[in-house]
């Protein structure tokens, strides 16, 4: 059932694209509440390589959903659709205005239109794949190639963890994710209609400067210390946690296997490829939202009262 209340605002954008400027000053102004919808930062024990705001970013203003799961749960929509149902629920009764801001178009998916009922794979399966989610993706794409071939024509065969959720849902249900997906989904928390949907778009040459800067200052912040202490847990690289952006060639790095130059230019380099993806997708599926030039945004701030 839709959750009551104020209308509120949701703000998809790639990463780098000023999302988070844009959130505060909204929640300075409509006395909201920021909510996060971004896969990454909800991880505790990486604050600097996913941009999570610190107690000085929050500027004060209440935050939701922000550094509470360990690195170690393997979180997932699901879970977070759960976490994010009551927040909401929260929010709306001590009468203040949703701000919902992320970068991971599925959550967003998911709050507008709710989850397709994918039964819960079990444990043998899960972890039958998991175990498989470090075999080469040409590999992984193969073997889905041979399953689920409809499946595999839509993904990428370096698409990783797309590949391997496809292979134990059909390896473990059955049937395709895509049966899955065309079956009626639970309803969503918000009304599509009722609600403020706003994307950030970026040129992209200036995206993926932004994506550059950023990760020069995350490396001066002290992000390959925080790689160390989460490489000290020991965890599985195929949980969630261990997939963020700079973490892979950071653990290189410290591994003694490559220069910090070519370490930083690596997490460079997927990090413009993660926000293309991104850029793709919300033209993709997010239509009929407001888009919103970041530059001329910058250059007139009543336009965005204007659409609240």
């Amino acid at each position: 059932m839709p959750i009551k209340g104020q209308d509120p605002i949701l703000i998809a954008g790639q990463t780098a694209s000023g999302k988070s400027g844009l959130a505060l000053e909204l929640a300075h102004e409509l006395d909201g509440v920021i909510v996060n919808a971004d896969s990454m930062q909800i991880y505790r024990e990486l604050q600097i390589l996913t941009a999570r705001p610190s107690d000085e970013d929050m500027q004060g203003l209440p935050h939701k959903l922000y550094g509470h799961v360990k690195a170690q749960t393997p979180y997932s929509v699901g879970h977070w659709l759960l976490e994010v149902e009551t927040a909401l629920r929260d929010i709306a009764n001590e009468g203040k205005r949703a701000i919902i801001i992320g970068g991971t178009g599925l959550y967003f998916k998911s709050l507008l239109e709710g989850l397709s009922p994918v039964p819960e794979i079990f444990d043998e399966f899960r972890d039958k794949w998991r175990q498989r989610a470090l075999d080469p993706t040409y590999d992984l794409h193969a073997r889905l190639a041979l399953d689920d071939p409809e499946m595999a024509k839509r993904l990428l065969p370096s698409d990783r963890q797309r590949l391997t959720r496809a292979l134990e849902v059909i390896d473990g249900t059955g049937k395709s994710l895509l049966y899955w997906q065309k079956q009626p989904n639970k309803v969503g928390l918000i009304d599509a209609d009722k609600c403020v949907k706003l994307a950030i778009d970026i040129d992209r040459p200036e995206l993926y400067a932004r994506c550059d800067r950023r990760f020069d200052e995350m490396i001066s912040a002290g992000a390959i210390d925080e790689v160390a202490r989460l490489l000290d847990l020991q965890l599985p690289h195929t949980l969630p946690s261990m997939r963020a952006l700079g973490v892979r060639p950071l653990a290189v790095f410290l591994a003694g296997d490559c220069s910090i130059e070519d370490a930083v230019e690596k997490a460079k380099t997927e990090t413009r490829q993660y926000a293309k993806r991104q850029s793709t997708w919300l033209k993709g599926n997010m239509i009929a939202w407001k888009h919103l030039n970041l530059k001329e945004l910058e250059r007139n701030k009543m336009d965005l009262f204007s659409l609240i």
